[in-house]
């Protein structure tokens, strides 16, 4: 399957180009250390938290998975842009729904008490090499969030985030962790990497928000 989700501009602003951002038909590499090593044969994915189902995959596992192919944007913090990318990978929905995450945003929001049910608020997303980020559930739940194995019809690049990464087309990437192997639901909002050293915890690229 194949979609084609760079109109979701829309949603945010008149331009596919986001301020203060340039477009580039490069793809830097941008990481907080070295690139982590792997070994297909030991590497879990984990799926824990408010679940009602923890779950565990193998690579082999992983890929087995239903996924998809999506023509999306990429929007980096520090400036650049990047047009019709084709991620394929499996889409977050699919995870929670496997996992029995029970979320009903309308009824929290009327309520006021988002954390007081017990039930799922927010994701803290893990990688190979320490880094954490995190988003409110309601911004992962929407198509565009990918994990990616595939990148323009091949393996994705291991300094790129292989064997797997998230992207998040409607925020800066560095909410699409590289390495990622695991995701925690939560009860209650929690900071990851770069959101505890004064990154934008929302990282909208349309409303600018790259610092809190």
């Amino acid at each position: 399957m194949h979609k084609d989700v760079t109109e979701l501009y829309e949603e945010f602003g008149d331009e596919r180009l986001p301020p203060g951002q340039r477009e580039t038909e490069a793809f830097p590499v941008l990481s907080k250390g070295p690139t982590p090593e792997w070994d297909p044969e030991t590497w879990e994915f984990t799926v824990t938290g408010a679940v009602e189902n923890e779950l565990t995959f193998s690579w082999d596992e992983f890929q087995d998975l239903p996924s998809e192919t999506q023509q999306q944007d990429f929007h980096c913090v520090t400036g650049w842009s990047m047009f019709d990318c084709a991620f394929t990978g499996v889409p977050f929905l699919e995870l929670a729904e496997r996992a029995g995450v029970i979320d009903d945003v309308d009824e929290r929001r009327s309520t006021g008490n988002p954390t007081d049910s017990g039930q799922a608020v927010h994701v803290m997303f893990s990688a190979l090499d320490g880094y954490t980020t995190d988003l409110p559930l309601e911004d992962c739940l929407r198509e565009g969030v990918l994990f990616a194995w595939g990148y323009d019809g091949e393996p994705l690049p291991a300094d790129h985030g292989g064997p797997l990464r998230v992207v998040t087309p409607h925020r800066y990437a560095y909410k699409g962790a590289k390495w990622v192997d695991g995701i925690e639901f939560l009860t209650e909002p929690e900071r990851g990497y770069w959101e505890r050293r004064g990154y934008s915890r929302t990282a909208n690229p349309w409303q600018e928000e790259r610092y809190s």
